[in-house]
């Protein structure tokens, strides 16, 4: 067997034990970011839908995405996947396979960041069938399959709009059919903070989601070849650090001090931004796209909270608006030697037309994302009675009235028993 076939296999399986690793970055934000009353709710959701998403994936998922006899909006074979091989891949099927039910599972994810600490868990399972189906799969094709967007020359390297903006634009739908958690906000329109109980699990959260990062991007070249997957991880891990860095000077400017949440949604935004370009721009383009990604995201946050929307993780503007910065950007500052998609950026003589191709891919797939998911949601809305928890259950937390017992049973105990004392 070929020596090339077999490390483009290693590698591509090593990258996507990385993006799957990023589950446990996202159950560390998300625990971290929300109440403690919430958290083992939160872990377990989190393993709970990937269980339905891997299935869905396996199922229909991938022959949604890239099935042999389809068309430009979506595959229509090979369903239920058992091994067939992809001619021309050059690695094993099987490990492309799991790379790219990774990368579903993330973009579900990101969107149940809209859900947090109020729906019921019965909606993270119908949701996480219909979007793993419905939503992700198309927007996946018309850009990595073969679909209408590709034809157009579409650039989404690792997946700023196809995993992001995607999962991004159904929390937005979520937020908006949930409404915000108790307390919230006040009837003047004023906004009450809810800290998450953990900053350590948050900041853990985000570096193990920096490393699995390099799987997420790096791994999308699903080549050893030439050994591009480490300019790749470069410009990956500069788009990072310029993020934190913007994020915490406008944080300081604006609020007077550096905000720690801010500081680390700075790192997302920049990884997030830079998942589109990632392969298709210099370093020097990367620093600034990250950089402009963590000013976004602190202007984003306070926008998205003066128009009283609660969106506990930030998915809107940690994974949504630099989701939408990170695919307009390769308009701007893809190289003619880098643009191995479409054309060249309007910085290197390539006009307005990739720019325009770039908008085109960002409106159409975020308006049939939201459409979709507002749709789906709105429907189970009607059907399920509705998507969230009781208020008496909220106020209890999701721990105890969707599963039973507390995350931290023994905080919650000495609790208890301190009031009965």
């Amino acid at each position: 067997m070929d020596v090339t076939y077999l490390m483009n296999s290693v590698w591509v399986m090593l990258s996507a034990i990385l993006v799957i690793f990023m589950l446990g970055g996202f159950i560390l934000l998300e625990a971290g970011s929300t109440r403690m009353k919430n958290a083992g709710h939160i872990a377990g959701k989190t393993i709970f839908t990937f269980s339905i998403a891997a299935l869905v994936f396996w199922a229909i998922g991938f022959g949604f995405i890239f099935g042999k006899n389809g068309n430009l909006f979506v595959g229509l074979s090979d369903f239920f996947y058992s091994g067939y091989v992809m001619k021309g891949l050059g690695l094993s099927t099987s490990v492309y396979f799991l790379f790219q039910l990774a990368f579903a599972a993330i973009s579900l994810t990101v969107a149940f960041g809209g859900f947090a600490e109020r729906a019921k868990l019965s909606v993270y399972l119908v949701f996480s069938i219909l979007f793993s189906a419905l939503v992700y799969p198309v927007i996946a094709h018309w850009i990595w399959g073969g679909g209408w967007l590709a034809d157009h020359g579409g650039q989404d390297f690792a997946g700023s709009t196809v995993v992001h903006l995607t999962g991004a634009v159904a929390a937005f739908a979520a937020t908006i059919l949930l409404k915000p958690r108790i307390g919230r906000f006040n009837k003047d329109g004023s906004a009450n903070h809810i800290y998450g109980h953990n900053q350590v699990f948050t900041a853990l959260g985000v570096l193990i989601l920096w490393i699995g990062w390099f799987g997420f991007n790096a791994g999308s070249t699903i080549s050893v070849d030439n050994g591009f997957f480490g300019f790749v991880s470069i410009n990956t891990n500069l788009a990072a650090a310029a993020g934190v860095v913007a994020a915490s000077i406008i944080s300081w400017i604006v609020l007077g001090k550096t905000d720690v949440p801010t500081l680390l949604n700075g790192a997302l935004a920049g990884l997030v931004a830079i998942t589109a370009s990632c392969a298709f721009v210099e370093t020097w383009a990367a620093v600034v796209i990250g950089f402009v990604a963590g000013i976004l995201v602190f202007c984003s946050m306070r926008f998205v909270e003066k128009r009283r929307i609660d969106d506990p993780i930030y998915a809107i503007s940690v994974h949504g608006v630099p989701g939408i910065w990170g695919t307009l950007s390769t308009g701007l500052f893809a190289t003619p030697k880098l643009a191995t998609v479409g054309l060249p950026g309007l910085f290197y003589g390539g006009g307005l037309t990739q720019l325009g191709v770039q908008v085109m891919e960002v409106v159409i797939s975020g308006v049939y994302a939201f459409t979709v998911s507002f749709a789906i949601l709105f429907a189970m809305k009607k059907l399920m009675n509705g998507l969230r928890v009781t208020k008496e259950e909220e106020t209890l937390g999701l721990d105890l009235s969707e599963h039973g017992s507390y995350g931290y049973p023994e905080v919650f105990q000495n609790t208890k028993q301190r009031k009965t004392s």
